[in-house]
């Protein structure tokens, strides 16, 4: 006798959420392109491509295969590896093909991301991150890595070539013979946490390098070639690039203890590690450490609000998708009025997202030749970080209670 009773009892339900446009469909976005003086048809394309059922996907096997941590080979061997799903490197090899790691910082702007790239970067971005948010904190961090070594204009030229490529390039190998390179930061200890100044990782001159002994509590994305870390000199907390490999090739003294086991961004690997006389350079003056990271900390402070929302973005795009097509007492749910009144308010509530991330990137846009737009961004950068990071969660939540149980599936 056929088996088939679960099978046929399921309709009423919404199909997959998948193979649309995101940026045309989204009309604040869009409004924020126009206003930027953006192409919006390499815009939709893009929207598009995040949005297939095959990049949502993509997104999909990345979280539910984590990344592994490999200390050591079957010999006894250091290798201090962290393994990804393929799944994760192929979302990190569209996301670099698209810029969003470095875009921003390409002289002139290429292509279509001429009159705002900055904006352009954004829009990307936001777009990317709802394919898939995880894989999004190694490309903020290489963006955002470029504004402190700017502190330091040796050390960007002969980094920037190889960061500006679009060429994902995930081989376990000395910086100067990969196709490409990302970059990584570690700031918080256990003692200290956001508090850096009470960090107790030291920093041992030796010429035009130091050995870095100690610890981070928090070095995400591993994997990548290059870390900002702070460290105490004798002239006080201090910046260093820290490479994955020794300028002679060899396997720089960063020893991984383990990945941390999160609650969400399951896709990235953030892990805790030690220093045992880490080969580093120095970026800005000794003793300037806060303030030569900082550079890179608010360009991370305005990604995170714009994936943030991002994140509000598809989860009111698939509730609304949803209640289009579930009925309820005879009724789809997007007519009975306590939905759709609930669907508003969250529609508004990410337009004002938008609107404001969107105005925050112009003022970073625009701030080297406009002393406004300057205490603009300076002043607004953490605000906007606190209150669009603090509101994408609790949109989040009416998104899943408009989904039901289908929401937590």
């Amino acid at each position: 006798m056929p088996s088939g009773f679960l099978e046929d009892a399921s309709f009423n339900q919404s199909p997959a959420f998948g193979d649309v446009d995101l940026f045309a469909a989204d009309r604040p976005l869009a409004d924020a392109a126009a206003r930027a003086g953006l192409d919006p048809g390499a815009l939709s394309a893009c929207g598009r491509d995040y949005a297939s059922a095959a990049t949502l996907d993509l997104g999909r096997l990345a979280n539910e295969n984590p990344p592994r941590l490999r200390l050591m080979d079957g010999k006894g061997n250091r290798l201090d590896l962290v393994e990804f799903h393929p799944a994760y490197h192929a979302l990190m090899q569209k996301s670099i093909g698209y810029g969003i790691h470095a875009s921003a910082h390409e002289t002139p702007p290429g292509g279509s991301d001429k009159p705002a790239p900055m904006t352009a970067r954004a829009v990307r971005l936001y777009l990317a991150t709802q394919a898939e948010s995880g894989h999004m904190c190694p490309i903020t961090m290489t963006h955002a890595c470029v504004g402190a070594l700017r502190a330091e204009p040796g050390q960007l030229a002969t980094w920037l070539p190889k960061i500006r490529t679009r060429t994902y390039d995930p081989r376990p190998l000395p910086w100067w013979e990969k196709d490409g390179v990302t970059l990584g930061m570690g700031m918080t200890e256990r003692q200290g946490g956001t508090d850096v100044r009470a960090n107790i990782t030291t920093a041992k001159g030796h010429g035009e390098h130091a050995e870095i002994t100690g610890h981070k509590w928090f070095l995400s994305a591993p994997m990548c070639d290059a870390f900002l870390v702070l460290a105490q000199a004798e002239g006080g907390l201090t910046c260093y690039l820290m490479p994955r490999h020794r300028p002679d090739g060899s396997q720089n003294a960063i020893r991984f203890q383990r990945l941390k086991d999160k609650l969400g961004n399951r896709s990235n690997a953030s892990s805790e590690v030690e220093f045992h006389g880490a080969w580093a350079e120095r970026v800005g003056p000794e003793g300037a450490g806060v303030r030569t990271i900082i550079e890179m900390v608010n360009l991370t402070r305005l990604d995170c609000a714009i994936a943030s929302a991002g994140q509000s973005r598809i989860a009111l795009s698939q509730a609304i998708h949803h209640i289009r097509n579930r009925s309820v007492f005879q009724r789809r749910l997007v007519d009975q009025p306590s939905m759709r009144a609930v669907a508003a308010d969250m529609a508004l509530e990410l337009e004002a997202q938008v609107a404001l991330v969107f105005r925050l990137c112009r003022a970073a846009e625009h701030a080297a030749g406009d002393p406004r737009e300057a205490a603009y961004a300076r002043l607004l950068t953490p605000a906007v970080k606190f209150l669009v990071c603090k509101a994408t969660p609790q949109l989040v939540y009416e998104a899943l209670e408009c989904m039901g149980g289908n929401g937590y599936t």
